[in-house]
């Protein structure tokens, strides 16, 4: 059996989706699974671009056969070589070993690392403007570098405008029949996944989505096909507004993270005393997560979306409370930056997370603090509540300003 999708008169989706995964990259928590996309162009000649990861092989590679109907084919366009994406190229090769495989130098010399076989022969050598003519349809290759390995880059069809982004536009989460963007409800379902998968896998690199957004506003784009996730065919300023968002290190919204790590709830009633006297104020826009139970990736997630932070730890071992320390390294890693902070500490004999919270912070860029740092001595008491009181009054007003 086979399940494909046709996407325009001559192109069609070839992919499958992984519901059993639990984590992708064997890092990131994937509850409703996640797809794999691959394109099949049946033009004069045909074309697959790209493969999918090795766990749903046997569904791709019936999608790819019953597509075909016996025809040869006679491209295999490499995109990205991230092993979700390649690991059945070896496979192609052994069913239609007439395929040619196109690629750019970066991408040959990690063919030879991931594959035995011998490519010798085997590939298309392309760099950035190359095109490629299929009969009806022109192939031009746009080199992005970085976004989110070195070799990547997009394919651009420029007879229907159909831009094939590699990892760029995707999402977590297993495509459930419908396979377009607005088939579904992005900003009430999904666009959470988005956001989660762009900062985990491709928020460090803004600077190279930036460069990548800039060459794709030079093309008249009506379809965007990614690695994993929806096709986008309309609203696609969503989605790059968004991109320019995320790429640029802008808050997408006013509103305050407060991410706390506390051992005995006392660091997590500060916090949360901290959350209700914001409201009181008037900000409304607040996500309060407690570290040792969130998944690192929507701290991450989170931390993205809004413009201002609260990072409350206990001191554990003369430092850092450990579930803290780990998401405030991926924050520094992701390489966020143009936030406001602000610090909440506690310690029963000697408060030292803040100290060391504010040292990470200053390695990261353009990041304003917000005073008072509240320090709390084992349990929240009177002199506690009122410099919780301040810091408040100071976030309500830059928020809100």
């Amino acid at each position: 059996m086979h399940c494909t999708r046709k996407i325009t008169e001559d192109l069609y989706w070839v992919g499958a989706s992984d519901r059993r995964l639990a984590l992708f990259e064997n890092v990131y928590p994937i509850p409703r699974g996640v797809s794999y996309n691959a394109y099949l162009l049946m033009d004069e000649k045909t074309v697959l671009l790209d493969t999918v990861d090795a766990s749903v092989s046997r569904r791709f590679m019936q999608n790819v056969e019953a597509t075909l109907a016996g025809r040869p084919l006679d491209y295999l366009v490499i995109n990205h070589m991230e092993p979700d994406h390649c690991a059945c190229v070896e496979e192609i090769v052994r069913r239609y070993p007439e395929t040619r495989l196109v690629c750019n130098a970066k991408t040959v010399a990690m063919l030879q690392q991931f594959f035995d076989f011998d490519v010798t022969g085997r590939t298309d050598v392309i760099k950035e403007g190359d095109t490629l003519s299929t009969g009806r349809h022109t192939l031009t290759f746009v080199m992005a570098p970085m976004v989110h390995w070195p070799e990547a880059m997009v394919t651009y069809d420029t007879t229907d405008k159909v831009l094939f982004s590699a990892d760029a536009f995707g999402t977590f989460g297993a495509i459930d029949g419908n396979l377009f963007a607005d088939e579904v409800n992005i900003e009430r379902d999904h666009i959470d996944e988005f956001r989660r998968y762009f900062t985990n896998i491709v928020g460090k690199y803004g600077p190279q989505v930036q460069a990548l957004l800039k060459k794709a506003a030079g093309l008249e784009i009506s379809m965007i096909c990614p690695l994993h996730g929806f096709v986008w065919r309309e609203n696609l300023g969503y989605i790059l507004d968004k991109y320019q968002h995320w790429s640029t290190y802008t808050p997408e919204e006013k509103g305050v993270l407060i991410a706390f790590g506390s051992i005995y709830g006392n660091t997590e009633e500060a916090a949360e005393l901290l959350a209700h006297k914001l409201s009181e104020r008037g900000v409304k826009n607040i996500a309060m997560y407690d570290v040792s139970s969130t998944h690192s990736s929507v701290i991450v997630s989170e931390a993205f979306r809004l413009s201002h932070w609260v990072l409350a730890s206990a001191t554990y071992n003369g430092g850092i409370y450990t579930p803290m320390e780990f998401a405030l390294t991926e924050l520094k890693l992701h390489n966020l930056q143009n936030r406001t902070v602000a610090v909440l500490e506690n310690g029963t004999w000697a408060a030292m997370a803040g100290k060391q919270i504010h040292a990470v912070l200053d390695t990261m860029k353009n990041i304003t603090r917000i005073e008072p740092t509240v320090s709390v001595k084992s349990a929240v008491k009177p002199a506690q509540v009122e410099a919780l009181d301040a810091l408040a009054d100071a976030l309500a007003a830059s928020v809100q300003g």
